[in-house]
């Protein structure tokens, strides 16, 4: 993984010619960022792989009989993770890139294009978009999948995460408009016997589902019913479209009625009043941003509510939400994130003699890996660097033209890197791309069964 090193290839044969459940890995010469607060930055640092699993991070480890890779040059950081997008329109990437509001994407999207889904439509947006997510160094992606209109969309949902490799989680709600079989929330506990039944898997289940009833009515909307339909199958919730005042009243009442907790996480929450906030707080509850999402899009007050999270103690994760109008990678989400609240806090402070309040690129690069592996439910699964945890892991060339020369490791990868500049993904310890390149992809036919797809999506007329 040297950047003079020629031996790419011949080493990733060597990985995959040993059985994954015993092959040891020993990356060696990295500067490895580790997200771990007991671990820090290690430079230059080792990183052993045992099977699935981190096993050792540190200087001059032993390599024994592992295959070692020389990442001289290189840094070694968490996967990312990325808690919340709608994985399934994938083929209908920037189709509005200028959208004016939430209204203008659930009418054309959820109210139209949606309706016409077929399951292999399902199964190639949502490929699609794991495949990119690996390619941008994404190796957790929850797929908040809101076009469950039959059991087979979602079948092949879920399937499309399986085939690709990547650490999935499923989040499963009914469509918003249109026919629709009405089988969820029913049908969870098929999915969980199906496809789910191990604790120790890459895929795991969530619950979908909305903040209120003002889009799509009372069926979607978060509560007591739903929340019991969770515990009962032992899954967390993830709840969308968080924001304003209805929000806020209902936040309130699932406060009163014992259904937040850390197991439910609040998408966006853009526009909230402090009362809300606080009881999110109190309880723990998870929050998943979407920073160019509320920006671009403009939800609610258009103010990724990082302070707001930040000042009643949750640390959030950060989300990519729709391709359809937004950026489909981690970098970008960090940087909007990084720029908006610093311009934020600055301007608060303009002009009086108090001090800006600014979060920094270790801040942001702990949302997109550890806070985020929190927010899924996966903080003792991933997110970090720590022996024990799955091998989910990113190289990062640092001497690329664009990085070099290194002299701040997460300043680098929040601010200068992007998706030409990961080596290589490894998620559950399997390499998923290597040299550059995602692994096991035929692109021309990808290519194929996405156009495809979109044709009919765009030509079928909608109901």
């Amino acid at each position: 993984m040297n950047v003079n090193d020629t031996t790419d290839a011949a080493v990733l044969e060597e990985i995959r010619r040993r059985p994954a459940h015993d092959r040891r890995i020993l990356f060696t010469g990295a500067t490895v960022v580790t997200m771990d607060p007991g671990l820090g930055v290690i430079e230059p640092g080792d990183l052993l792989v045992e099977g699935d699993t981190i096993a050792a991070v540190g200087t001059d480890l032993d390599a024994g009989d592992a295959v070692v890779v020389d990442a001289t040059g290189t840094i070694l950081t968490p996967g990312f993770v990325d808690t919340h997008r709608h994985a399934w329109e994938a083929q209908l990437r920037r189709i509005m890139p200028d959208v004016d509001d939430l209204g203008g994407y659930v009418m054309s999207t959820l109210a139209g294009y949606a309706t016409v889904y077929r399951p292999q439509d399902m199964y190639i947006g949502s490929k699609l978009a794991a495949l990119t997510a690996i390619d941008s160094g994404i190796t957790t992606m929850l797929d908040f999948s809101h076009n469950s209109r039959t059991r087979e969309h979602s079948d092949a949902a879920i399937e499309a995460l399986r085939d690709t490799g990547i650490r999935g989680v499923h989040a499963s709600m009914g469509p918003h408009f249109g026919d629709w079989d009405r089988q969820w929330p029913g049908d969870l506990a098929r999915i969980k016997d199906q496809y789910f039944s191990s604790d120790d898997q890459l895929l795991t289940l969530r619950l979908a589902t909305l903040a209120t009833d003002e889009i799509a009515g009372p069926v979607l909307a978060y509560g007591p019913e739903l929340a019991r339909a969770a515990a009962d199958l032992g899954i967390g919730v993830s709840v969308d479209a968080v924001f304003g005042v209805s929000s806020s009243e209902a936040i309130l009442r699932w406060a009163k009625d014992g259904i937040l907790n850390p197991g439910v996480t609040l998408i966006h929450a853009t526009g909230l009043t402090s009362e809300a906030w606080k009881a999110m707080g109190e309880t723990g509850t998870t929050v998943a941003l979407a920073p160019t999402s509320d920006a671009q899009i403009g939800l609610e007050t258009a103010i990724p509510a990082v302070d707001e999270a930040l000042s009643v103690g949750i640390r959030p994760g950060l989300s990519i939400d729709v391709e359809v109008a937004l950026a489909s990678d981690m970098f970008t989400q960090m940087r909007a994130l990084h720029a908006i609240q610093r311009m934020r806090a600055v301007n608060a402070a303009y002009g009086t003699d108090q001090q800006p309040h600014r979060i920094t690129t270790h801040d942001v690069l702990d949302f997109a890996t550890l806070q985020g592996a929190r927010t899924n439910g996966l903080a003792a699964v991933t997110g970090s660097l720590t022996p024990g945890k799955k091998a989910d892991l990113l190289v990062i060339r640092a001497e690329d033209i664009n990085n070099m020369p290194l002299n701040d490791p997460i300043g680098t990868v929040v601010l200068g890197s992007d998706a030409r500049n990961i080596s290589a993904v490894l998620v559950d310890g399997e390499p998923r791309k290597w040299n550059g390149n995602v692994l096991d992809v035929d692109l021309s036919a990808l290519r194929t069964e996405v156009h495809a797809s979109r044709e009919h999506v765009l030509n079928t007329p909608t109901a």
